[in-house]
């Protein structure tokens, strides 16, 4: 490790050292953006990372943990309040929540249990207040500023390997990785990308340009934990490292694979501070842990009484309960997207159910379509020339379920949900019903449109009201009926179109979505086109957009009413007026 020798050396730092409190440990989180378990601790051979890989040998590696979403706001809502976005109304991309009444962000526990609570410096949780948990939040945050003796728990957040990091190429690119040395760089025509990937000469670029960002980030953890030993804190601070989610490419990011939700965490825990059993160094653990579990880890570390209201539970410290036994991801809307999706993890099965079945998976999002790899999916499905791991990923629209084998399947390209067996039966059948318990207990806010959430938010002050109003859990329980995987279409039909006379606005848009969209063929007639043309009237407007896209999809022509409906109700300054529940007839 000689290329980190200047990092190690003692570097002046005005003031005096401060000693900690010895009986409560600190807590340093080092966090990156973007990245899957490319490092060389996991196995990868391409990965250049001595740091993370001599703090994984004298702490432990985690193989399985898994973020919430895999998009950094919606997973951050989750990380900072020890619930689950879907929850709280977080889980939307760019959206701004309410922290429900009597919820804080974790870090205000530490503040008055006494830490010193600093954050370097992103913060993007997805809401409209975060309530001020850090002492300081800003480039500057740092330990040292805390008052002598104080215990402290500080994050630093590192941007360097961000999606927009591998756009770059040439002198801009080593620009952005400025530490690495020529051994280091590399050689793009040696790598091979995921097989769900195409290898194509763009998309190898982007693979080494992320492989050497994730390298330079191997250099600031090492300025960062080198700071440590220069203070004389590392004997008496538990070091937490993990990424926000997965890579910054397509079918990684912003997809409930793991590709996109299986991150890098590495933990070393100083001796004092062990409990039999736990941090033993070197260390493999294969206990599933979510990243709703981070804040009462946290707590549990520090000394500090968990609240009731999280949802996550303990994986290090004393008096825990048994490891989880399943992982749940969500992906709601991405950027201008909308999209419904849950995903379940056990230690060898992740199980995928589509509740938007009949959007693909590559919507068009402007952010993503500025990644290389993206413009090499385009070009080759156009072309015909897609390789056979990403048709599934290019189609043009998703299967209703997905479910992988890990074990023998770990890039998730053999979707056994369409092909029957009797063990794949037998864990769908489980996984649904895990899905359909942990919706209801965790008052999943996934099925009802954004908009909508948002009016019964303002309405009711915050998100957890919704589902205890009178009505609303049996609006769910119809809904989750409508969509079941396993109804027989006749039966299907008939429940959507008796959805259309529903007094929730919610059930009707579900109900026009099952008639307009899933499956297509599910009704073509005279009949459906009378129902969906008389949607357009409806007093709500998610429904009038629902049945107007609907008619649109339908025909080769788009009918001039439906496009109306559009214009009307989409063109409109604010982007919520449109939801409103008051009558709002179309011009003709």
């Amino acid at each position: 490790m000689l290329r980190y020798s200047a990092f190690l050396l003692v570097i002046f730092v005005t003031g005096a050292v401060q000693a900690s409190d010895p009986d409560r440990p600190n807590i340093l989180w080092i966090s990156v953006e973007d990245i899957g378990p490319h490092l060389g601790c996991y196995g990868d051979q391409d990965a250049i990372t001595p740091t993370l890989d001599a703090l994984a040998a004298r702490g432990v590696r985690y193989d399985n943990v898994f973020t919430t979403c895999p998009v950094c706001a919606t997973n951050r809502s989750s990380i900072i309040t020890g619930m689950y976005p879907t929850s709280i109304g977080a889980q939307y991309m760019r959206c701004k929540s309410k922290l429900p009444a009597g919820v804080q962000c974790f870090p205000a526990y530490l503040r008055e249990a006494g830490y010193y609570c600093t954050n370097n410096a992103k913060t993007d949780y997805n809401l409209v207040d975060d309530g001020k948990p850090w002492n300081e939040s800003s480039k500057k945050a740092h330990w040292r500023d805390r008052a002598d003796g104080q215990p402290f728990f500080a994050v630093f957040n590192l941007t360097n390997t961000h999606e927009s990091k591998i756009w770059p190429r040439g002198q801009r690119h080593r620009k952005q990785t400025p530490d690495l040395t020529p051994d280091e760089r590399q050689d793009p025509e040696q790598l091979t990308p995921p097989p769900f990937l195409p290898n194509t000469k763009q998309t190898r670029r982007d693979w080494a340009n992320y492989l050497e960002n994730i390298t330079q980030a191997d250099y600031y953890t090492a300025k960062l934990l080198a700071e440590l030993r220069e203070d004389g804190l590392e004997e008496d601070t538990i070091v937490f490292f993990w990424s926000d989610h997965g890579a910054g490419l397509p079918r990684n990011k912003r997809w409930p694979y793991d590709s996109g939700l299986r991150v890098p965490f590495i933990v070393h825990v100083p001796p004092k501070f062990r409990q039999p059993g736990q941090g033993k160094e070197g260390g493999v653990d294969e206990q599933l842990i979510s990243f709703v579990d981070l804040a009462p880890t946290v707590l549990n570390l520090t000394g500090i009484d968990r609240p009731g209201y999280l949802q996550g539970t303990a994986f290090l410290g004393a008096d825990l309960t048994a490891p989880r036994e399943y992982a749940i991801s969500t992906r709601d809307r991405m950027d201008e997207r909308n999209d419904c999706i849950r995903s379940v993890r056990d230690h060898r099965f992740r199980y995928i159910r589509n509740f938007m079945p009949w959007k693909p998976y590559a919507q068009w999002i402007s952010y993503g379509e500025r990644n290389a790899t993206m413009q090499e999916l385009r070009r080759l499905d156009a072309a015909g020339e897609l390789p056979a791991g990403s048709q599934l990923f290019m189609a043009d629209r998703k299967p209703v379920e997905e479910l992988y084998d890990l074990q023998n399947d770990p890039h998730e390209l053999v979707n056994l949900a369409d092909r029957p067996s009797e063990e794949s039966r037998a864990v769908l059948q489980r996984m649904r019903q895990e899905l359909s318990a942990w919706q209801q207990a965790t008052g999943d806010l996934g099925l009802i449109p954004e908009p909508i959430v948002r009016q019964r938010e303002a309405a009711l002050g915050d998100c957890l009201e919704i589902l205890k109003q009178p009505g609303a859990k049996r609006s769910m329980t119809r809904i989750r009926k409508l969509l079941a995987p396993d109804l027989a279409e006749p039966e299907r039909a008939e429940m959507a179109r008796n959805a259309l006379g529903a007094e929730d606005p919610t059930v009707r848009y579900w109900g026009v979505n099952v008639l307009g969209a899933w499956p297509a063929e599910l009704d073509s007639s005279a009949e459906w086109r009378s129902q969906m043309t008389a949607m357009l009237d409806d007093p709500s407007g998610v429904v009038r957009v629902a049945a107007a896209a609907a008619l649109c999809r339908a025909e080769s022509e788009p009918p001039e009413d439906a496009v109306q409906t559009l214009v009307t109700d989409l063109a409109d300054e604010n982007p919520w007026r449109w939801t409103s529940l008051a009558h709002r007839p179309r011009r003709h």
